[in-house]
């Protein structure tokens, strides 16, 4: 009977989650549209942002509470979920065109912020002591992060200038509504709300849940939470597979995993230090290995094709099947 209502508590903690993130990115949205700040940067600001604030209330609220093996392997979890599922799903129902920029630029990037999450997380930085993600190294990935914005913000505005198609989620002028001020900051502030409380039910319910069945913080995280979390850019990604609107798939995706890491786990660091275990030291291996399996396929034939997708599939079930035996 406990098990049931936590399942129906962390279902509930889900919903406040996803739907507190999509009520305050449209309140925000059009605030900075009111106030006349270009779709495009708005689009590669809040819109973006929000996609990553499920992930971001629950490590930073686990991050609280010292439930620090959640805290990592949500991130984690969701940025292979993304890689190898929501990826893998795509390439078998269409083929995945992925642009030289994604190749060149993007994916060798996402590479290089699991390496020094791999990297701080083993020998830590300034405050806190090795296996320990403190708050200078939160501090470092909240600067690289501002620092990746304002780059792509740039690049975006360059090739805007040259009249360039540049596609940004949530960056055209009619898909961003505009509301009344009023209802724009009850929707910011129910949001905010709600994902706030959305975090602390996530959360406890995970661990209860975890107790309960006799799984690690670990294991929940990289399964039920990361899936949970990641599940909207899932379901956005089948029905645009399903129309052969696929073409910014693989950049959407590797985008929102660097966003997890630089900004979620930065947060989280900035605000409560997160100490690492070996398991998620592993686990950060295993996204490494599986983004340079991505940056193989994409290489070679510029498109991710239903082989490929297959064997995305094949890899994430192995990995399912490791981390509940290990």
């Amino acid at each position: 009977m406990e098990l049931i209502k936590s399942v129906i508590i962390l279902v509930i903690g889900f919903v406040l989650l996803l739907k507190g993130a999509d009520y305050f990115v449209e309140g925000s949205s059009s605030v900075a549209r009111q106030l006349r700040i270009p779709s495009m940067i708005i689009g590669m600001t809040i819109v973006a942002m929000g996609t990553s604030l499920p992930e971001t209330a629950v490590s930073v609220t686990a991050s609280l509470v010292h439930n620090n093996e959640l805290a990592v392997s949500n991130v984690v979890g969701s940025n292979i979920f993304n890689l190898m599922v929501v990826i893998g799903v795509c390439a078998m129902i269409a083929t995945v065109e992925v642009a030289r920029e994604t190749i060149r630029r993007d994916i060798p990037l996402s590479l290089i912020c699991a390496g020094l999450l791999l990297l701080l997380g083993t020998i830590g930085l300034g405050d806190q002591a090795n296996m320990t993600l403190g708050h200078f190294d939160g501090v470092i990935f909240i600067g690289l992060f501002a620092g990746y914005i304002f780059y792509m913000i740039r690049i975006a505005l360059k090739a805007n200038k040259e009249g360039k198609k540049v596609e940004i989620e949530g960056g055209s002028d009619e898909e961003i509504k505009l509301i009344s001020v009023p209802l724009s900051i009850v929707f910011i502030i129910g949001g905010a709300a709600a994902i706030a409380f959305g975090g602390d039910l996530t959360v406890d319910a995970a661990s209860r849940i975890a107790s309960d069945l006799g799984m690690t913080q670990t294991l929940i995280g990289l399964t039920i939470i990361a899936m949970g979390t990641s599940l909207p850019e899932l379901v956005t990604s089948i029905v645009a597979a399903r129309k052969d609107e696929v073409d910014m798939a693989l950049g959407n995706v590797i985008g929102s995993n660097i966003f997890n890491i630089l900004l979620v786990l930065g947060v989280a660091a900035t605000i409560s230090p997160v100490a690492f275990a070996w398991d998620n030291m592993i686990d950060i291996a295993v996204l490494i290995v599986i983004s340079v399996i991505t940056l193989i396929f994409a290489w070679t034939s510029k498109e991710l094709n239903r082989r490929e997708g297959i064997i995305m599939l094949i890899l994430y079930a192995a990995y399912m099947v490791y981390i509940c035996i290990r």
